[in-house]
């Protein structure tokens, strides 16, 4: 993919690139929304643009597209790819914008580097943006025209609203006009727009956490954070009847009903996928062999518990362990104190699905990883901007 008279400068420059890339970014974002405001008003999140998320999201982005054409000049890294593209088109990016953000963001590397970005240089990593803008281009064209509609978002009505664990509320929504419906897959998120206190409508993305199986109704589980700016919104303003604005169904973090032995791992909020992925095994009849392994800082803080042990005790070959922090025990769910361990429940042929806080997510991941199993079998979600592609 990357060409023969591009590959020896990028191979030369790639580490100070790497290096200067999450410095670059913040120049980067000041120019794009100086130029263009209105990309604040429903796609960026500002949370994300204060926090620094979204600029370590791109930096990592660019830096491990590169350093993997390095590596495997004949391929593109697919995996990050299609996770980057499945989050684009949940908010709604189009071919249109990956110019803008070329201008930008090569006018803050210019800045960055002076007289150090030669037109030799320049011309090589415009060759690298261009490569992965054109990727994500393809897969993000292919992933719109498999829905119902074209619509970026359609309009869904909140009728029914109910509090699980701590501080976690799920909220059901059906369509609120004519617009064809998607079905979803187990383990997919929506974006939900909503306006704030000034007016700006910001997003969110949740995974759809039940109703799978019922196109017409759109099923999230949130859980409020006090410093966020999205959650304390939908947590205390939302009432029965109103509105708001709902993508289509994306996410790659899909569970089949058949397959190898499957560990599910997940923390905290982040038992949302596998509790929609194990009430579609459920109902599906599935007879495959799954260990689901849960943490969560103490038993009554456990979001959809009731949800997710239903499902478990339908299914024939699906076990449970869980890890609490603190408080006292409970029976008949193989729980620990501390943190979770889940090596014992691998083997060879395990496909594994994590989610959860990305300290969680990392720790869980490197036990697989020193357990044997294979990067190719470890999957995962993170919600936001994903700062550890590079790691």
């Amino acid at each position: 993919m990357l060409s023969t008279k591009s590959f020896p400068v990028i191979e030369a420059t790639l580490p100070i690139i790497a290096e200067r890339i999450s410095s670059i970014t913040p120049n980067f974002y000041n120019r794009l929304f100086t130029a263009h405001p209105e990309l604040l008003d429903g796609i960026f999140s500002r949370s994300n643009q204060k926090n620094g998320t979204q600029q370590q999201a791109l930096a990592g982005s660019i830096a491990v597209f590169a350093t993997y054409l390095v590596k495997y000049p004949n391929t593109t890294p697919e995996t990050m790819l299609a996770r980057v593209a499945h989050k684009h088109t949940s908010l709604g990016v189009v071919e249109e914008q990956y110019p803008i953000v070329y201008k930008h963001l090569f006018d803050a590397i210019a800045e960055d580097l002076g007289d150090a970005l030669t037109p030799e240089i320049a011309e090589a990593w415009t060759e690298v943006y261009w490569l992965m803008a054109h990727a994500l281009i393809k897969i993000e064209k292919g992933l719109y025209a498999q829905q119902a509609n074209a619509e970026i978002y359609a309009p869904w009505k909140l009728v029914e609203r109910t509090e699980t664990g701590l501080d976690s509320v799920v909220f059901s929504f059906e369509p609120a006009d004519e617009t064809p419906v998607s079905v979803a897959k187990p383990g997919q998120f929506v974006s939900v727009r909503m306006p704030m206190a000034d007016g700006i409508r910001q997003v969110r993305q949740y995974t759809l956490s039940n109703d799978i199986e019922h196109a017409t109704r759109r099923t999230v589980t949130v859980k409020l954070d006090v410093n966020g700016e999205f959650s304390p919104v939908i947590h205390n303003d939302l009432k029965i009847g109103d509105v708001v604005e709902l993508s289509n169904p994306y996410g790659d973090l899909v569970v089949e009903n058949d397959g190898s032995p499957l560990v599910i791992a997940t923390a905290g909020i982040g038992c949302t996928p596998s509790a929609a992925a194990l009430q579609t095994l459920a109902a599906n009849g599935s007879n495959r062999k799954v260990t689901v392994l849960h943490a969560d800082q103490e038993f009554s803080a456990w979001p959809l518990r009731e949800q997710m042990l239903e499902s478990i005790n339908k299914l024939p070959e699906a076990t449970i362990s869980t890890w609490f922090e603190r408080g006292e025990l409970p029976e008949g769910l193989n729980a620990k104190a501390g943190y979770m361990d889940l090596t014992e429940a691998l083997t060879e042929d395990a496909q594994v699905y994590l989610c959860g806080p990305l300290p969680f997510m990392n720790a869980v991941r490197n036990q697989a990883l020193e357990a044997g199993v294979p990067a190719e079998r470890i999957h995962y979600e993170v919600f936001g901007p994903d700062v550890w592609l590079a790691a």
